[in-house]
C-alpha cells in the first residue's frame, strides 16, 4: 500500500513506527469556559447608635462611592433598616464586611455589615 508516496511495509501496518511511517493521531479537547464565581451582596443594617457622616465615610472609603451616592445609600438604609453597598466575588465582600466591621469598632461604633448570596 501506499502513503503519500511512501511504501508501507508489513511492520508499518502492525505499528512498529522504525521507519517513521506511522502515523499520528491528533487529540482535541473541547474549552471548558470558566465558570463565572458566585456573587455575594454586602449588606449594611441600620442600628440607632453609628452617626450618619461615619455611615457615608465608610460608603466612600471602601466602596468607592462618591459623596452622592454614598449618601443615597445611607438614607436607604437608615429608612428601611437595611441597604446593599455593593456585589462583588465572595473573597471581596468578605474582605469588606471585615473592613467595615474593624473600622466601626475601631471608632467605637456599633455598624453591623454582612453578606449573603445575591
Amino acid at each position: 500500500m501506499l502513503r503519500a508516496g511512501v511504501a508501507v511495509t508489513a511492520s508499518d501496518q502492525d505499528g512498529d513506527d522504525r521507519h517513521g511511517g506511522g502515523q499520528v493521531g491528533l487529540a482535541t479537547r473541547a474549552k471548558a469556559k470558566p465558570k463565572k464565581p458566585s456573587q455575594f451582596k454586602v449588606l449594611m443594617l441600620n442600628d440607632d447608635y453609628t452617626p450618619m457622616e461615619f455611615v457615608v465615610m465608610v460608603l466612600k472609603r471602601f466602596f468607592n462611592m462618591d459623596l452622592e451616592q454614598a449618601t443615597q445609600v445611607m438614607l436607604h438604609v437608615h429608612q428601611r433598616g437595611v441597604g446593599v453597598c455593593g456585589i462583588f466575588p465572595y473573597d471581596i465582600a468578605e474582605t469588606k464586611v471585615n473592613q467595615v466591621m474593624d473600622c466601626a469598632r475601631a471608632n467605637h461604633h456599633p455598624l453591623q455589615c454582612t453578606l449573603e448570596k445575591a
